[in-house]
This record gives C-alpha cells, structure tokens and sequence, in this order.
C-alpha cells in the first residue's frame, strides 16, 4: 500500500478511528495520543493486510488491540461508547448514559472491550474476528454482558 493510497484509507475511515478513541479516553489529549498511537500501528501494518476481510475490520482490530494495549499500561478507566442519537429529553439521554456507564465499570477490560464494538454496530462476524472469538462464543459473550448490564441497572 503506498503512502497516498494510506492517506486515503484513514481519511475515509477517520470516524472510525475517533470514535473508538472517544471510547477509550476521557480527555482530548488521550484521545489525540492514542489516535496517533492507533494512526502508527495501521502505518507499521499497512503492508500485512491481505484483502481475506473488510478494510473496516482490519482497522478496527489494529484500533481495538492498540487502545486495549495502552489501556493496560495506563490501567485508565474506560468509557466504551458514545450514544448517537439523543432522546426527545436531554435531561433523560444524560440520565440513562450515566447509568450505562456506571453499569459497565462492573464489566471486565475484555467484557467492555467487546461489549463497545457491539455499541459499534459491528455483526456478530466482524467482532469474533476483531476479537479472534468463534461466532458462537461471541454470541454467548455478548449475551452474557447484556444480562450482566441489566442486572446492574435493575438494581438501581
């Protein structure tokens, strides 16, 4: 992959790059150093993708090994996702986002990590390769974390 042809890549998939960012850091210095740290990992690994999955995969799996890798050494709290659309009442979306978030520090680094790509919209597919899961345990995972969250949140 050349330079130009690398440019082009992340320009078109930026979005996917800062929200998982946002996912991950609070501050925007955080945000701004682990966009860099994931923008190096794509550019280190440009040439090994080999075309067997999407672009956006491939992405998402270097972007979610490095912002997991950092997480570790910093040992940060995470935040794993980013409502997008915002209920009628303001007042309510800030509500029922701070009870997820509250709920999802009970969820472990892995659980959280899984648990934001499906916030992510990503098949059951994408995130068993992202994650390097089988489709079912995915399934099962995923499940898992759901009855985990809302059991935590019943108990509010």
């Amino acid at each position: 992959m050349t330079e130009t042809e690398f440019l082009t890549l992340i320009d078109q998939h930026k979005r996917i790059i800062h929200k998982l960012c946002t996912s991950y850091r609070f501050s925007p210095e955080e945000r701004r150093d682990l966009f860099q740290d994931i923008l190096f990992e794509l550019y280190k690994s440009r040439d090994s993708f080999e075309g067997r999955s999407n672009i956006s995969t491939w992405i998402h799996r270097i972007a979610f090994n490095t912002a997991a890798d950092t997480f570790k050494k910093k040992k940060e709290i995470v935040r794993l996702f980013d409502i997008q659309e915002l209920p009628a009442d303001e007042d309510e979306w800030t509500e029922r986002r701070n009870d997820l978030l509250e709920a999802m520090r009970y969820l472990t680094d892995k659980e959280k990590s899984i648990f934001m790509l499906y916030m992510e919209q990503l098949s059951y597919e994408e995130i068993a390769e992202v994650t390097e899961m089988t489709v079912s345990h995915t399934g099962v995972v995923l499940h898992r974390i759901k009855t985990k969250i809302r059991n935590i949140l019943n108990k509010k």
